[in-house]
């Protein structure tokens, strides 16, 4: 079973950096496609960024210039780098994997990490 796993979510300060992994039981190359979404208190869950197995990457608009997705796939590991943390960045951050096979679409989820921003 595929299993997608975030840590390095905490507290920092507006300004500050965190740096997000999640780390897959299975080699990254199965995915077509890897993200970061987030979901603030009442909010809807919004994708933050985005890597297709072609190395094609999306950000959102409010992390343009902030942060930084990328993979090591020796490591089976997405990560994200935040730089310049506002505290409209305080979410809830999750991993997304999409696996497709044979024509069905597969999405996996991790359990979540909690990124705060406050002073």
């Amino acid at each position: 079973q595929v299993q997608v796993v975030e840590s390095g979510g905490g507290l920092a300060q507006p300004g500050g950096s965190l740096r997000l992994s999640c780390a897959a039981s299975v080699t990254i190359f199965n995915f077509y496609i890897m993200g970061w979404y987030r979901q603030a208190p009442g909010k809807q869950r919004e994708l933050v960024a985005s890597i297709t197995d072609a190395g094609n990457i999306n950000y959102a608009d409010s992390v343009k210039g902030r942060f930084t997705i990328s993979t090591d796939n020796g490591k089976n590991t997405l990560y994200l780098q935040m730089n310049y943390l506002k505290p409209e960045d305080t979410a809830v951050y999750y991993c997304n994997a999409n696996e497709r096979y044979a024509g069905i679409s597969y999405d996996y989820w991790g359990q979540g990490t909690q990124v705060t921003v406050s002073s």
